[in-house]
């Protein structure tokens, strides 16, 4: 009789541990991120003011906002370097790292997307584009317009051609698409949540 109480014990402990650790690596990560208390809406069409990190020189900018402690950042890190490589000489990319427990350098994030691309570490940028999580992409038109804030992919890994959002948005803007739709999944904001990035 005690075997089969400690047996059950010892299975109830697995099943718990198990299903705390999908919690904490998958199933959160697939909620759309609490938007917080004090966010400021910033709307589709806005002019984005960057100030002296992003000066003017005819390309779209296409921003990365990328924490590198994010499981949902380090998944689509492949999927980053592709847009960079495809698209590098159209648009202007360039990412925006966000992490205030850690100290990271700028060589150490070119060097996770193989790109000599501008890196930048100031939080003001998240919110003059509106950005509260990680990764989130955003682009904007040459005049620094808001053409697009949100997701890269439905899925974390980046893996359904048919969702790559953040591509799209960049085809779209190139094809001189002035009325772009996207789907709801698109525009909310899905991963960790700032500032510190977690959950």
């Amino acid at each position: 009789m005690k075997k089969k109480i400690l047996l059950t014990l010892w299975f109830s402990l697995l099943l718990l541990a198990i299903g705390y650790l999908f919690w904490q690596n998958e199933f959160k990560y697939s909620l759309p991120t609490p938007v917080p208390q004090n966010y400021k809406a910033i709307a589709m069409g806005s002019k984005i003011d960057l100030g002296a990190c992003c000066p003017y020189d005819q390309r779209p900018i296409f921003i990365h906002f990328f924490n590198p402690d994010c499981p949902c950042s380090r998944f689509n890190v492949p999927h980053v370097k592709d847009l960079i490589k495809t698209y590098g000489n159209r648009i202007n990319f360039k990412i925006v790292v966000l992490n205030k427990e850690k100290r990271f350098t700028i060589a150490e994030i070119q060097e996770k997307f193989d790109a000599a691309i501008p890196v930048y570490f100031e939080e003001s940028i998240a919110e003059s584009c509106g950005v509260f999580s990680t990764p989130q992409a955003v682009l904007l038109d040459p005049s620094h317009n808001l053409y697009y804030r949100g997701n890269y992919n439905k899925t974390r890994y980046c893996t359904d051609a048919k969702t790559n959002y953040a591509q799209m948005a960049i085809d779209s803007l190139l094809s001189k698409n002035h009325n772009p739709s996207f789907d709801a999944f698109a525009m909310k904001a899905y991963g960790c949540s700032l500032p510190k990035c977690t959950k």
